[in-house]
């Protein structure tokens, strides 16, 4: 009887491997998990944010399917949205990913994501670098904003997210639903 051993991967190795089409792969304490792509609504929400944010924090800012690395050797995660200054971003090396974590990561919820998974990812996010983590529930029209301190602020329609990152600037939620 054959027997393997099996080693965590660490992101090099992983990088090396083909990307499908129907999904794409995340790099979670050294293990390869798949993760689907997003549906039209999904990617909708992402471009709204984008550009709401880009529209008072500069373009070249923020972007979509960020691949970061949070912790160097064995994670490798992709945030649906991302925000950094410009300066973080032009000190990276374009052929590789995110060093670290970006400064505001954003998940848009989607029917495959599981709690544990979202509250996973806002921990490694909040403990290694990010300043705020938010979750986009486009089905209740919320969203929850978290802060590595541990404070957590949901918001709903009509109101507005302030933003740190541009002094006296909000985001209105209903701007982000459409």
């Amino acid at each position: 009887m054959a027997t393997s051993t099996t080693r965590m991967m660490t992101v090099a190795e992983f990088q090396q491997l083909p990307e499908p089409e129907a999904y794409y792969h995340e790099l979670r304490h050294g293990e390869m998990v798949k993760v689907t792509r997003p549906i039209l609504k999904h990617v909708f929400a992402q471009r709204r944010l984008q550009s709401l944010i880009e529209a008072v924090a500069g373009v070249e800012s923020t972007f979509v399917e960020v691949g970061y690395r949070p912790l160097p050797e064995h994670e490798l995660r992709v945030a649906d949205v991302a925000y950094a200054p410009r300066e973080r971003w032009s000190a990276i090396d374009p052929a590789g990913h995110f060093p670290g974590v970006p400064d505001l990561v954003i998940e848009v919820l989607s029917p495959s994501n599981t709690a544990a998974e979202m509250l996973e990812k806002e921990q490694i996010c909040l403990e290694n670098g990010c300043r705020e983590f938010w979750i986009v529930d486009l089905d209740r029209r919320q969203v929850k904003v978290s802060t590595p301190g541990g404070h957590t602020t949901w918001y709903g329609p009509g109101q507005k997210i302030p933003l740190w990152f541009a002094a006296g600037k909000v985001l209105a939620l209903d701007a982000i639903f459409g």
